[in-house]
């Protein structure tokens, strides 16, 4: 069974800053406490193609394995590796994420793309984020009987997980826009 969700929020910040957010979100100390999941982020190549203007980005990223303790110690792994392809196209200024797990793919498949564009309503001062993830566990016979419950749990994790990264951008982007304003905050 695949579980499936999606999410949209507006940031009341211009494109240009949340996607310079979006590059910043795993870097800072304060950032790291909030996302304690993220255990690891890497770049593995990034390329500007002359001919359109678009950057293209590949991320190793390394997280803590879904689930709890048990199911970790099931599974007899604590971490969990995945890759992040990134596309940004600043001419239509528009900024596209895929992020997928490599490791642990035995036991579960996840999923996830991201959507920076101009807001409809107000393109040059909001920014619309989509959000779309899938989660499928396949059932071992140890988890057969469990693997609702387990995609349910990873589903809320994940969720739980959104919401501190858009609270994360949310302060990046006051901090760019304090910053563009020739005021410097303190963490």
């Amino acid at each position: 069974m695949v579980r499936a969700y999606s999410q949209e929020h507006t940031y009341r910040h211009p494109w240009e800053r949340v996607t310079a957010a979006s590059w910043r979100k795993f870097a800072d100390a304060e950032n790291k406490r909030t996302l304690s999941h993220i255990l690891e982020v890497d770049t593995l190549n990034h390329k500007l193609d002359p001919s359109s203007g678009k950057l293209y980005t590949t991320r190793a990223i390394t997280i803590q394995a879904p689930g709890s303790w048990f199911v970790r110690k099931i599974i007899g792994q604590d971490i969990c590796h995945c890759v992040e392809s990134t596309v940004v196209d600043a001419q239509y200024r528009s900024m596209q994420l895929a992020t997928r797990n490599i490791s642990l793919q035995r036991v579960i498949e996840v999923e996830e793309k991201i959507r920076y564009d101009p807001h409809p309503e107000n393109p040059n001062e909001w920014t619309i984020c989509k959000q779309e993830t899938s989660i499928r566990i396949k059932p071992m016979s140890t988890l057969a009987s469990m693997a609702e419950k387990i995609e349910q749990r990873c589903v809320d994790r994940f969720q739980q997980n959104s919401a501190k990264g858009r609270e994360v951008m949310e302060r990046i982007c006051k901090y760019l826009e304090a910053e563009s304003h020739g005021i410097y905050l303190r963490s």
